[in-house]
């Protein structure tokens, strides 16, 4: 691996970090979200962790984040939510 390679793996920032649980609750929902791998499946219970991790990190860090972080952990946990509730719910 290169240096520069090195240096864009060290630079993930908060929004990174939310995106990356939320790829894979999407992932674990059927989504293909996960770039170059095919879902397997639906797997709930994984699903529903990551999911709670995002409500952790909500939790934890309320009060700490810029107004974009915010709002994008607000709407990623909403669209999450969402989606879960329609795959759970059979609408």
């Amino acid at each position: 691996m290169n240096r520069k390679a090195n240096t864009e793996w060290s630079t993930v920032d908060f929004g990174g970090l939310i995106l990356g649980f939320s790829s894979a609750a999407l992932y674990y929902m059927g989504h293909d979200a996960i770039e170059g791998k095919k879902n397997a499946g639906i797997n709930l219970p994984l699903a529903e962790q990551n999911i709670a991790i995002v409500q952790l990190l909500q939790k934890k860090t309320e009060g700490n984040l810029t107004v974009e972080e915010s709002d994008l952990l607000r709407r990623v946990l909403a669209d999450l939510q969402e989606k879960y509730h329609v795959l759970t719910s059979g609408a």
